[in-house]
C-alpha cells in the first residue's frame, strides 16, 4: 500500500492545469503548492508555529546530505525522526543529496557505485550511494523521499548527459529496492536528460516503468533560459502518469511557479524567498522591492497592500527598512514571513483560477502588475489549442 494518495479534483478547461489533493501520513493538501525549504530541518528563520498560522504551509523540504552531516542520524533517530526533533507535525519531503552532486562538483568523485563526497564542513571524506540515500531518509522519516540522481549542469554535452541520465534510472531502480517502509513514506522517482525531449521522453518511461508513487522533474532552472526550461518541461509532464503527483523541483519566483503550473505540475519548492528576504528584497504583487533602497526611508505602506501576511498586516516599508539597514534580526524575519505567505497566497489564488477555469487569465493580470511578459512556445500554444478543441 502506498503512502501517499493524489487525485484529481479539477481540470483547467483551456489549459489541463491540475487542481489536485494530496494526502499523506502527517497531513492532506490541496495542491498546486508552494513547499518551503528547511534544509537542516528548520526553515530559515521560522517557527513551525509561524510556518503553520502565518505563512500557511502543509508541507516543507528538508535535505538528506545536510542533515546526515549535521545533526546526523543518531540524534535524529533519538529524537524518534525529524519531525519529532523540530517539532512539525505536518508533512516533510527529502531531496535525497542528488542536487549536491550538481552543486558541488569540485569536492565530489561520481562512481557507479555512488558519489564521494568532500564534507563542505570539514574536508572529510564521505560516501553515498542509492541504497544509503534511502536509508538516510527512512531515519528522517520523511513523508515523500526522493531518488538519488545525478543533477547534470548547464550546458553539457549530450553523451554525458545521456550517460548521467542511464545512471540515475538505474540508482533509481536500486532506490526501489532499498525502499522498505512503503506504507508509511512515500518515494518519487527523478526525470533528468538535460535539455534533450528524447532523453527526458525515455527517462520518463523508464521511471514510469519502475514505478513509484510520485514522478518529479529534476535537471531544470540550473542556468538554463527560461524558455529552455519551459519548453522541456512541457515536452516531459506529458509523459508521466495523470493520476500520480507531479513536481518540478528547485524553482520559486512568481512566474516559473505559474508557468509550471500550467504545464502540469503540482509541487514546487525553492530556496528563493528566503535567500530574497535575507538580502532585503521582497516580493509584492507589483514586483519586487528592495526595501534598503533610499525610496521607502518614509514609506509607511506596508510591504504589499494586497498581502495578508503578519508582516504586512503590523508593520511599514519604512520601519522594515530600517531594521534591514540597522541589521536587526526582525528584519530579516519580517522579509521571510512575507515572501514565504505571498507564494503560499499565490498558489491559493492559482488554484481558485483553475477551479474557475482562468488560470491564463490570471496570469496575464499578474503578469501585468509584476511586470512580467507572456511568451509562449509553439508547442505550448499547440497544446492549448488542442485542448479547447477537445472540449468543444
Amino acid at each position: 500500500m502506498s503512502a501517499i494518495k493524489y487525485e484529481i479534483l479539477h481540470k483547467d478547461k483551456k489549459t489541463g492545469a491540475r487542481l489536485g489533493k494530496i494526502t499523506l501520513p502527517h497531513g492532506t493538501f490541496e495542491t498546486p503548492v508552494f513547499m518551503p525549504v528547511g534544509t537542516l530541518g528548520t526553515v530559515k528563520a521560522m517557527t513551525v508555529e509561524e510556518l503553520k498560522e502565518m505563512v500557511g504551509a502543509d508541507i516543507i523540504l528538508g535535505n538528506t546530505y545536510h542533515l546526515n552531516l549535521s545533526p546526523g542520524m543518531d540524534v535524529i533517530e533519538a529524537a524518534g525522526g525529524l519531525h519529532k526533533f523540530m517539532n512539525w507535525d505536518k508533512n516533510i519531503l527529502t531531496d535525497s543529496g542528488g542536487f549536491q552532486v550538481f552543486s558541488l562538483q569540485s569536492i565530489r568523485k561520481i562512481t557507479e557505485e555512488g558519489v564521494e563526497f568532500r564534507s563542505h564542513l570539514n574536508g572529510e571524506k564521505l560516501f553515498m550511494s542509492p541504497e544509503s540515500a534511502i536509508d538516510i531518509q527512512q531515519t528522517i522519516g520523511a513523508d515523500i523521499m526522493m531518488c538519488f540522481d545525478e543533477c547534470a549542469p548547464y550546458p553539457a554535452d549530450r553523451k554525458y548527459v545521456e550517460n548521467s541520465m542511464e545512471r540515475t534510472t538505474r540508482w533509481a531502480k536500486r532506490c526501489r529496492m532499498a525502499h522498505t517502509n512503503r506504507d508509511k513514506q512515500a518515494l518519487f522517482g527523478i526525470v533528468q536528460g538535460g535539455m534533450y525531449p528524447d532523453l527526458r521522453e525515455k527517462s520518463a518511461k523508464d521511471l514510469v516503468d519502475i514505478g513509484f508513487d510520485g514522478y518529479a522533474v529534476g535537471g531544470l532552472s540550473v542556468g538554463e533560459p527560461k524558455e529552455i526550461m519551459m519548453e522541456i518541461l512541457e515536452q516531459t509532464t506529458p509523459h508521466l502518469p495523470e493520476n500520480q503527483a507531479r513536481y518540478l523541483m528547485g524553482v520559486g519566483s512568481p512566474d516559473y511557479l505559474i508557468e509550471a503550473v500550467l504545464r502540469g505540475i503540482d509541487m514546487c519548492d525553492c530556496v528563493l524567498p528566503t535567500r530574497m528576504a535575507r538580502n532585503g528584497t521582497a516580493m509584492t504583487s507589483c514586483g519586487k522591492v528592495v526595501i534598503k533602497n533610499k525610496q521607502y526611508e518614509l514609506d509607511f505602506r506596508p510591504l504589499d497592500e494586497e498581502c495578508d501576511c503578519y508582516a504586512c498586516k503590523n508593520y511599514t516599508r519604512a520601519y522594515i527598512r530600517h531594521l534591514m539597514k540597522s541589521g536587526e534580526i526582525l528584519g530579516a524575519r519580517l522579509m521571510t514571513i512575507h515572501n514565504l505567505r505571498f507564494l503560499v497566497h499565490l498558489m491559493e489564488n492559482v488554484r481558485k483560477a483553475i477551479k474557475e477555469d482562468r488560470l491564463l487569465e490570471f496570469r496575464e493580470e499578474f503578469y501585468k502588475k509584476y511586470g512580467y511578459e507572456v511568451v509562449d512556445s509553439d508547442y505550448f500554444k499547440q497544446k492549448i489549442q488542442n485542448v479547447e478543441d477537445r472540449d468543444k
